[in-house]
């Protein structure tokens, strides 16, 4: 028996009256369970889809696709030769060198503690905190007229606006090398420098960081000429982040730690994964219990279609061919419910994304409403699935017609 003849079967018993409505009323029950199951976990994963794009979004403001770091210690050394070999590898955009310490802010009466990052000139390219900038410019200036940058977290904790403050601030710097326990003032530095802006990403970068000039940075905290804490690298779109990165570590050697965005925020992006694997696995269960409606419908079609069996086993039928048609009505019943759940979650989607009926209540994040993102790997995953529920779900009923059919002939 051919597959279209098979098919034929199985929706004509779909179609069908039945002779007793409960098999109609479960056969319904089963669909509709399939596809407010299918449209949940859709909408669900979109969900964690928008969130995770937005999060990567918002670190990939600070963090660089690949970053360059020292195994050991605070500081790397790198030549100006090194640094020119760096810049002709095939792949790499942009190069910035940066510098990182702790250090205290004052205004005044007002203080607190940061962590400061003196950028060059080219940091803007590796990096989009620029266009997150909330008050005043991106402004870092000179060695000798240096210019911060807030995290509005900071210009908060130092009771000023940015963009409307007269008075430079007073930075104080621990000197690299330069412990003094008997004295511990003079081992710190202490510069003056304006505030010139601020910027809003998010509370782990706006509540900590502070943007300044490079060589004002180095100069106070006492660098070397070739002192860096670390190189941040930005890639040409078509290339390949882990062939850079390995060319990179072969060049740079073993007291070199090069990672990826993934690897700099390694804990942050296996959590989201694990969460989503999470959320996949309970809403899978439920669409699977869900889904066994579905053995009680086939089997009550089953002893319906009894006369039928006989006469398909009359005719010729085999118990495959059989066993067959009742897989294919419990998978259409499947498909027809993951369909509409399919096309239910793309309604949504598009009333989210166009009306933003679903806020972020209370929220203080840059958008007020809850992003979602479709992805069709998802689909192919619900469907996948939806498509595996329904055979293990229809394999006990459809075993039972043939074997029924067997009993009859006998």
């Amino acid at each position: 028996m051919k597959l279209s003849h098979i098919l034929k079967f199985a929706w004509r018993y779909f179609r069908a009256k039945k002779s007793t409505n409960a098999i109609n009323i479960i056969s319904w029950v089963s669909m509709l369970a399939m596809l407010f199951g299918t449209a949940s976990l859709l909408i669900v994963l979109s969900a964690f889809n928008g969130f995770e794009s937005l999060v990567q979004s918002l670190y990939g403001a600070f963090y660089p696709d690949i970053k360059v770091s020292a195994v050991r210690g605070k500081t790397i050394q790198l030549t100006q030769e090194q640094l020119n070999e760096i810049r002709s590898l095939s792949g790499i955009a942009s190069v910035s060198l940066v510098a990182e310490e702790k250090a205290l802010v004052q205004n005044g009466d007002m203080q607190t503690i940061v962590t400061i990052k003196g950028v060059d000139s080219s940091f803007a390219e590796v990096n989009d905190v620029s266009a997150y900038v909330y008050r005043g410019a991106y402004e870092l200036g000179t060695d000798e007229r240096p210019g911060l940058v807030l995290g509005i977290g900071i210009e908060q904790a130092l009771g000023l606006l940015s963009d409307r403050t007269i008075y430079p601030v007073s930075v104080y710097l621990p000197k690299k090398g330069a412990v003094d326990l008997t004295d511990p003032v003079s081992s710190l530095s202490v510069g003056t420098a304006q505030p010139t802006g601020s910027f809003a990403i998010q509370s782990e970068f706006d509540n900590k960081y502070v943007l300044t000039n490079l060589d004002f940075l180095r100069a106070y905290a006492g660098y070397g000429a070739t002192d860096y804490s670390g190189l941040e690298i930005k890639l040409k779109q078509d290339a390949d982040p882990n062939s850079v990165q390995l060319l990179l570590q072969q060049q740079l050697g073993e007291k070199y730690k090069v990672e990826d965005r993934f690897q700099q925020n390694r804990t942050l992006y296996a959590t989201m994964k694990m969460e989503k694997v999470a959320v996949y696995a309970i809403l899978t269960l439920i669409l699977a219990v869900a889904a066994f409606n579905m053995v009680g419908a086939l089997s009550m079609l089953v002893m319906e279609k009894r006369r039928d069996i006989q006469v398909l086993k009359a005719m010729g039928a085999t118990n495959s061919m059989i066993q067959r048609i009742f897989l294919s009505e419990g998978l259409l019943l499947s498909l027809l419910g993951a369909g509409g759940g399919i096309v239910l979650s793309v309604v949504l989607y598009y009333i989210q994304v166009t009306y933003k009926i679903v806020p972020l209540q209370g929220a203080t994040f840059l958008i007020d409403y809850y992003p979602i993102q479709l992805r069709w790997e998802d689909f192919t995953l619900v469907t996948g699935i939806v498509i595996a529920i329904a055979v293990i779900a229809s394999w006990a009923p459809s075993r039972k017609a043939a074997s029924s059919a067997v009993e009859l002939r006998n």
